[in-house]
């Protein structure tokens, strides 16, 4: 798919991958609608895209609030051709810890935004894809979550967050069987370790250790990085239906 005119939702757009992949479509002469819980930081980098971006403030677990901005995207642009998943919740916490279970709502809390909230927010954008005009190739649209190695390198404290990206990833085939008759393709990038707001708070040692865990490059990964793969995903029309590890060969532990 060409970026060029396109329209572009993003959540989790106010930070990290999400800001930066809102900020390379519209590089690419893309419309993004930014979406992130946080409307403060919807409307920074709706801000620094200027012309051509909408801010909008969502919850996407809550299916409400995600009907009410798609209506503000197609009262605005009318359209949809890319959605790309990214935000997520990491919530950490050990299913036993002090003698105390996990509270089960910290639980579904996670598995709310990061599973059930993308699985939301594709079904609402996939509606909209369907409608558009083929391309040449019978394209519509394309999705991209963000998934996660801790799909498959859950550390401790993780179970909550690595089963939310485990179930993106399982659930990424079937939905792109489901679509394939509409001409959408979905595809899931799943991150290593990155430099993002989810490890802002790390003391120096604490991001030191990470680093050990990387190949080469021997740092933590740039957003701006896996803009660039999704970029590529948008534009290269034979990935489907697949994760692609971005992970500079980093194995947690």
């Amino acid at each position: 798919m060409n970026l060029d005119s396109a329209v572009a939702v993003v959540t989790g757009a106010g930070s990290g991958m999400g800001r930066a992949a809102a900020e390379a479509f519209a590089r690419g002469g893309a419309r993004v609608a930014v979406l992130d819980l946080d409307g403060t930081s919807a409307g920074a980098t709706a801000a620094g895209i200027g012309e051509g971006a909408l801010a909008v403030e969502v919850d996407i677990a809550d299916p409400g609030a995600v009907e009410k901005a798609f209506a503000r995207i197609d009262e605005a642009f009318g359209r949809v051709d890319v959605c790309v998943n990214a935000a997520g919740n990491p919530a950490p916490g050990k299913i036993l810890s002090r003698g105390a279970p996990l509270p089960l709502e910290r639980f579904t809390a996670v598995i709310a935004v990061n599973l059930i909230g993308t699985f939301d927010m594709m079904r609402q954008a996939a509606v909209r894809m369907a409608a558009n005009e083929p391309d040449d190739e019978g394209e519509r649209g394309v999705i991209v979550n963000i998934a996660s190695g801790a799909a498959w390198q859950g550390q401790s404290g993780q179970a909550a967050y690595a089963a939310s990206k485990a179930g993106v990833i399982g659930m990424t085939l079937p939905v792109a069987r489901d679509l394939a008759p509409h001409g959408i393709r979905v595809v899931d990038v799943a991150p290593g370790l990155f430099d993002t707001t989810m490890l802002a708070g790390l003391p120096e040692a604490a991001r030191e250790s990470l680093e050990t865990m990387v190949l080469n490059p021997k740092r933590l990964g740039r957003p701006t990085e896996v803009a660039e793969l999704i970029c590529h995903i948008v534009s290269n029309r034979y990935l489907n239906a697949t994760t692609i590890s971005i992970d500079a060969g980093s194995r947690m532990v």
